[in-house]
């Protein structure tokens, strides 16, 4: 794994599976580009967010299946659950890493169904 994935993998883990926000600023640039149509640019944005977020889902867990990386960009596959039992979401972040942070965001989710045609899981 590059510095770049590693980067990636320990901002899911320790800023949303674990909650510290406080880290934040550790993984993400100041002026984040946020591309989610949730969330404000900055990385105070997203340390807020997590937070809130965490009082609302504590047992919320990103469960990183594949990462991926092309040049500057950093791609996690992951499988967020809300609680024990819950199919969760497959969701995909790509990530823009400038100067050892996170300085660009985007991701796309999708429900997990019970079932589908193929048979194959979509996380």
């Amino acid at each position: 794994m590059s510095a770049n994935t590693d980067l990636v993998r320990e901002y899911l883990q320790r800023v949303w599976n674990e909650g510290r926000s406080d880290l934040a600023g550790k993984h993400l640039a100041e002026d984040l580009v946020q591309h989610n149509p949730n969330l404000p640019d900055g990385s105070a944005a997203v340390a807020a967010f997590v937070d809130g977020f965490r009082q609302q889902v504590p047992q919320g867990r990103f469960e990183i299946r594949r990462t991926a990386e092309d040049g500057d960009l950093v791609f996690a596959h992951s499988h967020f659950t809300a609680h024990d039992g819950d199919l969760g979401m497959a969701v995909v972040d790509i990530f823009r890493i400038a100067d050892g942070r996170i300085a660009e965001h985007w991701d796309v989710k999708e429900s997990v169904p019970e079932t589908t045609a193929s048979g194959n899981s979509v996380v």
